[in-house]
Order: structure tokens, then C-alpha cells, then sequence
């Protein structure tokens, strides 16, 4: 399995909080991006959030080893040629240690920066993005036009490092999600649903996935925060404290931001609350150790693994008998929540820090002579 930890902000005690919040500078992300290193945790996602995570990736690559970058890429905001540059650019950089996030984003966060398309269109924009972007990142010489998209003998000077390719990834609760999931994706995300409720998705999404031949092709994960303790008692004494530090005027302001939102994952995070704060927290409690209360002030993700190690251990189980091999988990603050999570519960997982074995310089495959050989055409033609 891969465990991924994370590297966005806001982050601090109670990060959505002025006074529980914590100075994100370039320096607290080397030392973060560092313990998640030599943790042994697989990589990290760098999400959308405080910084921009390209130059946050690119920057801590010198900081780190065996760190796999899992970046964010929202498709309505660059182009697939764009991207696909950026990707293998970092792919050599780092030496084959990068991972893309493809986020559809929804309707607020899109109009942030200009984007207006609804639900399912941004879904068919999606969709035509990866056709062009695969096709790049396979090295071919690209003509598409679509609906949204239209790109003439567009190309590649650099085959990825990674010889098996860069790996995508993506997350989305709709069917027009599902469809681009099952057609393109690599490793199909959701939010912190119950076992149950993945399990549903996981046999949706590769029964679409069997239509496209990609029914052993796709992986799943699923993002949860976790709030692990040495005892039960002591993990939801901790929740608690968060519980107590979510005043009215934070749960009003996140509610706010989500009401009416697109994403149907967002909906689903918020159904599991019902914007409300309950007096005893574990009425907030949706699965045997699975807590809402998180999305009481953060949207997106929403649910967190409360309990010891062994209850944690149990639930991540649980996760994994449905057919979820990867995992990625946060706390609050992330720095020391990192070290709680790598000494109590890491070292009782079969965590794999590369899916790419062997790696060596691309160049040096009978592929990229191939790659080489399509780029000089392209110039002389």
C-alpha cells in the first residue's frame, strides 16, 4: 500500500483560527517536507491552498529523496500542452518522483480565477484535457479539436523519466466524475467516505473502467484525516480539544463557502454534519472510529480516524478489504502529527515508497531513441 502524507496549508493547531494558526514559510515546508521523507511515508500531496504547489514542489525537490510528489493541476487553467511540459520537466528534476492530481475544482473555486463552466462541463472539458495530455505524454504528435480544446501538432521535446509514465490522479463523486475516472486515471480518489459508501464507488468506477479494458489498471485511494492516539480515550480527548476550538464564527464562514456548492463530494462531506455542532462530538461520529467534525470548518475532506493505533490499524483494514491500497492522511499540526502517525501506525503498514522500480534516466531506453527520432521529424517538418 502507499501512504501519503500532506503539504498544504493552512495548517497549525487549529488552523481556522487567527490565533491557532501557524507561520507557513519556506523553511517550516523543508523541515515538514523532510520529516515526511525520512518517515517512510510514501510522498505527499501538495494541494490547492496556501501556495502554489508547482513552485512549492520544485522548490523542496533538493530537500528530499525518495519524497513522491502528488501535485494538484486544475485542467481549465492551463493547457494540456503547458502541463504536460511542466510535468516531465519535474519528472526529470526530480528524478522520477512526481504524481499528478487532476482536480475539477467546483463552481466557486473555478470562478476564482475565471472559469465558468458548470458541473458537467467542466467534467467533458476534463475528458478532452487527458485525451490530449495522455497522447503528449506518450509521445506522440497531437491534433485534437473539441468542444473546448484545440491543439495542432502539438509535442513533446522530452519523454518522461518515469519509464512506465507519470501517473495520474483524480477524485470526484459524479458519474460524469466516474466516466473520466475510469477512461484516463490511474489512481481514482475519493474523500473520506464510510467503507461502505467506497465500496459502492470502487465497484462502480471499474465497471466503467472494464468498458475502456482498464479494469486491473486502476488503483484506488482515499484521503482522511486521522487523530491517533496511544488510547482510545486520549485520541478522542484530542478531537475534543479541536471540537472546543471551533467557535460559531469559523463553522459560519466555512458553511457559508460550501452552501450551494457543485461538488458532489463536497455534499456529501457536508450531509455527514448537517452544518450543525452537536454538544456531545460523537454524535458527529458516521462509521466505528470514522468523525465528521472536521468539516464543520474545513471544506472539502471532512472525516477523521479517531482512536488508538490499533483502532486506526483496524479501520485503514477496513478501507483496504474494499479494495482501497492507498491512503492519504493528515493531523493537525502536520509537522508533529507526521511523527505521532509514523511511530504509532506506520510501522505496522506495508507502505511502498516507489511504484516505479529500477528507475533510470530516460534517455537511455529503446522508447526515448523512438521519442528522439518523433522530435527531429517535428522540427524538420
Amino acid at each position: 500500500m502507499e501512504v501519503l502524507w500532506y503539504l498544504t496549508g493552512p495548517d497549525g493547531r487549529y488552523p481556522w483560527r487567527p490565533d491557532g494558526a501557524r507561520e507557513l514559510s519556506y523553511a517550516y515546508f523543508q523541515q515538514l517536507a523532510r520529516a515526511v521523507d525520512h518517515l517512510g511515508f510514501t510522498g505527499a500531496l501538495l494541494a490547492t491552498g496556501s501556495h502554489d504547489a508547482w513552485v512549492q514542489g520544485s522548490s523542496l525537490i533538493p530537500y528530499t529523496e525518495n519524497f513522491q510528489h502528488l501535485i494538484a493541476a486544475h485542467p481549465p487553467m492551463l493547457s494540456p500542452t503547458l502541463l504536460a511540459k511542466m510535468m516531465t520537466t519535474f519528472d526529470h528534476f526530480s528524478k522520477g518522483r512526481l504524481r499528478v492530481n487532476i482536480v475539477n475544482g467546483d463552481a466557486k473555486l473555478m470562478a476564482q480565477s475565471g472559469v465558468h463552466l458548470k458541473h458537467d462541463e467542466r467534467y467533458a472539458y476534463t475528458d478532452e484535457f487527458l485525451t490530449v495530455l495522455s497522447g503528449l505524454l506518450r509521445g506522440e504528435s497531437v491534433t485534437f479539436k473539441g468542444k473546448f480544446i484545440h491543439v495542432v501538432d502539438a509535442g513533446l521535446p522530452l519523454a518522461p523519466y518515469q519509464k512506465s509514465g507519470i501517473p495520474l490522479w483524480f477524485g470526484g463523486s459524479s458519474e460524469a466524475a466516474h466516466e473520466v475516472a475510469a477512461k484516463h486515471i490511474d489512481t481514482y480518489l475519493s474523500w473520506g467516505e464510510t467503507p461502505e459508501q467506497t465500496e459502492t464507488k470502487i465497484r462502480h468506477v471499474k465497471s466503467l473502467a472494464a468498458k475502456y479494458g482498464r479494469a486491473d489498471k486502476i488503483r484506488f485511494g482515499v484521503r482522511l484525516y486521522v487523530i491517533v492516539r496511544e488510547t482510545e480515550e486520549a485520541a478522542w480527548a484530542a478531537a475534543q480539544d479541536l471540537y472546543d476550538h471551533m467557535d460559531e464564527r469559523a463553522i459560519a464562514g466555512a458553511q457559508a463557502y460550501v452552501a450551494g456548492i457543485d461538488s458532489i463530494g463536497q455534499q456529501r462531506m457536508s450531509a455527514f454534519h448537517g452544518g450543525r455542532k452537536p454538544a456531545d462530538l460523537r454524535e458527529l461520529e458516521i462509521a466505528p472510529n470514522l468523525w465528521s467534525g472536521i468539516g464543520l470548518v474545513r471544506h472539502g475532506p471532512g472525516t477523521a480516524l479517531v482512536g488508538s493505533a490499533k483502532q486506526v490499524l483496524a479501520r485503514l483494514d477496513d478501507y483496504r478489504s474494499v479494495g482501497t491500497d492507498v491512503f492519504i492522511v493528515s493531523g493537525m499540526p502536520l509537522l508533529e502529527e507526521a511523527y505521532r502517525f509514523a511511530e504509532l501506525v506506520l510501522p505496522h503498514l506495508p507502505v511502498t515508497r516507489s511504484t516505479e522500480q529500477g528507475i533510470t534516466s530516460a534517455w537511455t531506453s529503446q522508447r526515448d531513441a523512438g521519442w528522439r527520432e518523433s522530435v527531429a521529424e517535428r522540427a524538420a517538418g
